[in-house]
């Protein structure tokens, strides 16, 4: 039984797909698509040495030019805040007197109790408040 080449390049590049996923490794999906590009090549009647050449330039061609895009997008990504890092910065109202001891605020629709971030400031019920951090289960408003 004897076996195209392209068979084994087809075959090569399942292997190289495997780690792709174990690994989470782009690099290896790179080098599968170039195992693909010689499986082509030996389809079409290319020689051995013209094999390995394409699948040289293709996965040298594709680490050099998808790895510093993926790396460029992926130090881009916004950075979603959630939970009480989202609350940092964002303006509640009063609902009761809020002072160095205590009070109450209602921010992103529900009802915290405050204090403010210096002690001898305090705010009335209707003002707006920016959040500076949470302390606890407590608000801490300038």
């Amino acid at each position: 039984m004897d076996i195209d080449a392209w068979v084994w390049w087809l075959i090569g590049a399942v292997g190289l797909g495997i780690p792709l996923v174990l690994t989470a490794m782009p690099e290896f999906g790179m080098f599968a698509v170039g195992a693909v590009a010689a499986a082509v090549t030996a389809a079409l009647g290319g020689g051995v040495v013209a094999q390995v050449l394409v699948f040289v330039v293709v996965s040298v061609a594709l680490i050099a030019v998808v790895r510093p895009i993926a790396n460029r997008h992926r130090d881009q990504r916004p950075q979603h805040r959630s939970g009480i890092d989202a609350l940092r910065g964002r303006t509640a109202v009063v609902l009761e007197r809020v002072d160095g001891s205590g009070g109450r605020i209602k921010l992103a629709g529900e009802i915290w109790s405050a204090r403010t971030l210096d002690s001898d400031t305090s705010f009335e019920p209707g003002q707006s408040v920016d959040v500076v951090e949470i302390d606890g289960a407590t608000a801490v408003v300038m």
